[in-house]
C-alpha cells in the first residue's frame, strides 16, 4: 500500500490537524488535574474533589472561572506586546507536536496515512528552532508588563533558556551519530526489529544513549520552567514572575503553554529514546515506510489503535516524572542554576559528544554491523560514564552551589561594627528568639 497522495492527503493533513491540536489541548486539561490530583497525593491530602466525579471536571470549572473574569491592562504596560506574549508563550508549544509520529502508519482506501501531521525532512532541527521561540514569550511577557517583578522574571527566564537550549541541542548530537538522520519516523523505525530493509539497532536508545537521554531530560526540565528550575517564577521572591500583571485568559494561555511544553518534552523523550509508539517485546507493530515510499510489515487500524495507547502511556508516565520532580525537589539557588547550565553541562555533553563519536569509530573499524552487539557496546560505555557522571564526578566537589559554611559579603566587617553592647544585645535576641 501506498502513502496518499493528492487531495486525499490534504484532506488527512488537515484531519491529522484537528485531531492533534484537540487531543493535545485534551492532555493539558487532563494534565492540570493529574497533576493537582498527584500533587494532594504527596502531601497528605484529597486534592480536587468537590466538583464532579473524584474531582475530574475541577478543571472546567477553572476554565469558565477565567474566562469569565476581568481583563486587567496595567497602566505602564505596553498594550500591543503585552497581548502579544501570552501568543508567544503557547503557540510554539502545541506546533512542535506537529513532528513527533504518535502512531503507526492507518491504512485507508486511499492509501496508507502516516500519523505525523508534517514529516519534515529537516526532523527535530524544526524541534530545536521552534522550541527557542518560547523565549521570546518570557521576556516580552516580563519587559511589557511594565512591573519590576516581571521584568526580573522575563530576564531569570530568557538567561535560563538561553543557557539550556545549548545542552538541549548537544544532547542530541550522539542521536545523530547513531541514526544518521533527523526525521522522527526513521528514528523510531531505527529502534525496532526488521528482517528486511535498512539495518536497525533493535533496541531503545535510551540503552545505548543512556548518558544522552539523562542530559535530554534534564535540559528539557529546565526548558519548562519548572521545578527546580523555575526561578523565573519564584513566587517566594518575584510573585509569579513575568506573568505577575497577566490575569484571566491570557494568564491561562500561559500556563496553557506550560503544560504543552511539558507534554510535548515528554513525547520528544519518547520519540528519541522509549522507541515512540513502538510496543516492546512484540515484532508485529514494526511498521516502516521508506523514503521512496516502501512500506515494510503489515499496517492495520488495530496496530494504529495499539501503538496509539503505547505512545500515550510512555508520554503519561514522562508527565508523572515531571510532576513528581516538582513536588519533590527543591528550587535551585539563581547562582547553582546557572553554574549547573555553564560549568557542568556544556562541558560534560561536548566530551560526553566526543567519546561517542570516537566509540562509534571503533566500532565500525571493528566491523560490527548496525545492530544488537553494537548498541550493546554503547550500553557498556554509557554504563560506565554514567558511573563516572554520577558517582565519582557529583560528590560535593564539582557540582555544587557555594562553599560550605559561606558567610554573605561582609559579615566580618558588620560584626566589627557593631555598636558598644552589640554582643549583650546579641545574647538578649537570641535568648528571645529562643
Amino acid at each position: 500500500m501506498n502513502p496518499v497522495t493528492g487531495g486525499a492527503f490534504v484532506l488527512a493533513t488537515a484531519g491529522k490537524v484537528i485531531l492533534f491540536f484537540s487531543v493535545l489541548m485534551l492532555a493539558v486539561m487532563f494534565a492540570t488535574i493529574f497533576e493537582r490530583k498527584v500533587c494532594g497525593f504527596m502531601q497528605d491530602r484529597s486534592g480536587p474533589n468537590r466538583v464532579g466525579p473524584w474531582g475530574l471536571l475541577q478543571v472546567i470549572a477553572d476554565g469558565l472561572k477565567n474566562l469569565l473574569k476581568e481583563e486587567t491592562m496595567p497602566a505602564q504596560a505596553v498594550r500591543p506586546f503585552f497581548l502579544l506574549a501570552p501568543v508567544l508563550g503557547i503557540l510554539p508549544a502545541t506546533i512542535l507536536f506537529a513532528v513527533i509520529p504518535f502512531a503507526s502508519p492507518l491504512p485507508t482506501q486511499w492509501g496508507l496515512v502516516e500519523m505525523i501531521v508534517a514529516d519534515v525532512p529537516i526532523g527535530f532541527l524544526y524541534v530545536l528552532a521552534i522550541g527557542s521561540i518560547g523565549v521570546y514569550g518570557v521576556a516580552m511577557g516580563g519587559w511589557a508588563s511594565g512591573s519590576k517583578y516581571s521584568l526580573l522574571g522575563g530576564l531569570r527566564g530568557s538567561a535560563q533558556m538561553v543557557s539550556y537550549e545549548v545542552a538541549l541541542a548537544l544532547s542530541l548530537v550522539p542521536l545523530i551519530l547513531l541514526t544518521g538522520d533527523v526525521r522522527a519516523p526513521e528514528i523510531v523505525s531505527m529502534q525496532q526489529t526488521f528482517t528486511a530493509g535498512p539495518a536497525t539497532y533493535a533496541t531503545w536508545f535510551m540503552f545505548p544513549l543512556l548518558v544522552g537521554l539523562f542530559f535530554f531530560f534534564v535540559s528539557g526540565l529546565a526548558e519548562t520552567n519548572r521545578l527546580p528550575f523555575d526561578l523565573p517564577e519564584a513566587e517566594a521572591e518575584l510573585i509569579t514572575g513575568y506573568h505577575t500583571e497577566y490575569s484571566a485568559m491570557k494568564f491561562s494561555m500561559f500556563m496553557i503553554g506550560e503544560f504543552a511544553h511539558v507534554i510535548t518534552v515528554a513525547a520528544l523523550v519518547t520519540v528519541f529514546f522509549l522507541g515512540g509508539w513502538d510496543i516492546p517485546f512484540w515484532q508485529g507493530d514494526n511498521i516502516r515506510v521508506l523514503s521512496d515510499g516502501t512500506v515494510i510489515g503489515e499496517p492495520t487500524w488495530w496496530k494504529t489503535l495499539l501503538t496509539l495507547g503505547a505512545f500515550g502511556v510512555k508520554t503519561s508516565l514522562l508527565v508523572l516524572v515531571f510532576v513528581w520532580i516538582r513536588w519533590t525537589l527543591p528550587r535551585f539557588r539563581y547562582d547553582q542554576l546557572m553554574d549547573l547550565g555553564w560549568k557542568f553541562m556544556l562541558e560534560a555533553v561536548t566530551v560526553y559528544i566526543l567519546v561517542i563519536a570516537f566509540v562509534i569509530l571503533g566500532i565500525e573499524a571493528v566491523g560490527i554491523p548496525a545492530g544488537g552487539w553494537y548498541a550493546f557496546v554503547l550500553f557498556l560505555v554509557n554504563l560506565a560514564l554514567a558511573g563516572v557522571l554520577f558517582f565519582a564526578m557529583d560528590r560535593g566537589t564539582l557540582i555544587r552551589g557555594g562553599a560550605k559554611g559561606a558567610r554573605p559579603a561582609g559579615g566580618d566587617t558588620a560584626k566589627a561594627a557593631r555598636p558598644a553592647g552589640g554582643d549583650a544585645a546579641g545574647d538578649t535576641a537570641e535568648g528571645q528568639g529562643g
